[in-house]
């Protein structure tokens, strides 16, 4: 297993089937994919030019090239002016289900970490008191936080709880998911409705993910609701596409 930000040669002990009809760039991607996934291949290690990877197996410049092409087309490596080819950590896949993205990465085994932006008391916008039902302008609990999964920023997380509905610090949103703070209050949630969708970053969001100006981002609000109904929560939240996609199960009907 490779450390971060090794400089490595990551095809020692490939064996090429020149006779294949799987196309070689196919064969040395398929390769490079199995190692990263498995972890002989650590986020952040950084490869050798592709010249240097070419010369290596007898290949074709434009072999090698496209067979990290395909790589960083699938999120597993990217390229950086001046850094160069690195791996990067899986792309984290969360399903639609109830529960916080702290609870998802630490099921995954992802290392969730999580950084308090602000907390504090607000105005509620028109938008949010909508979700809230509650009156525009009324004094509502502010969480702005920044999760990262394996040492890297994945997502921008803002909440709007009601005020007064439970004891919030700086403390335990850092060490714990929301909605294990709200569960451990006694609130026993039921339900949430969310809407998905994806837009370009602004240039402070994608500053603050680690990306660079006009990536993707995936955005997700979400109202949830305790069993008796009432509003618990108005999420709005961000996610580095990059990085990051969810996950739904469909059955037939």
């Amino acid at each position: 297993m490779t450390t971060s930000g090794e400089l490595v040669s990551p095809l020692d002990g490939i064996v090429l089937d020149r006779a294949s009809p799987v196309p070689l760039y196919y064969q040395v991607a398929q390769y490079l994919e199995r190692a990263i996934e498995s972890g002989a291949l650590s986020p952040g290690s950084r490869f050798e030019n592709e010249i240097q990877l070419a010369d290596r197996l007898g290949l074709s410049r434009p072999t090698m090239r496209r067979a990290m092409q395909h790589l960083v087309d699938k999120g597993l490596l990217v390229r950086r002016r001046g850094i160069g080819t690195r791996v990067v950590s899986p792309t984290v896949r969360r399903s639609l289900e109830l529960t916080s993205l702290h609870d998802d990465l630490s099921r995954d085994g992802q290392r969730p970490g999580t950084k308090l932006l602000s907390l504090s008391e607000v105005p509620a916008t028109a938008k949010v008191a909508l979700a809230l039902g509650l009156p525009a302008g009324a004094q509502v609990v502010e969480i702005v936080r920044l999760r990262s999964a394996m040492d890297q920023p994945i997502a921008k997380m803002t909440n709007h709880l009601p005020l007064g509905l439970i004891d919030l610090t700086a403390t335990n949103l850092e060490r714990q998911g929301l909605y294990e703070v709200i569960r451990s209050s006694g609130i026993r949630l039921h339900s949430a409705t969310q809407v998905i969708g994806a837009r370009v970053a602004s240039a402070a969001e994608a500053r603050l993910l680690g990306e660079t100006r006009g990536a993707a981002v995936l955005t997700m609000q979400r109202t949830t609701y305790d069993d008796s109904g009432a509003v618990i929560e108005y999420g709005n939240h961000i996610y580095a596409a990059s990085r990051y996609s969810f996950q739904l199960s469909l059955l037939a009907g």
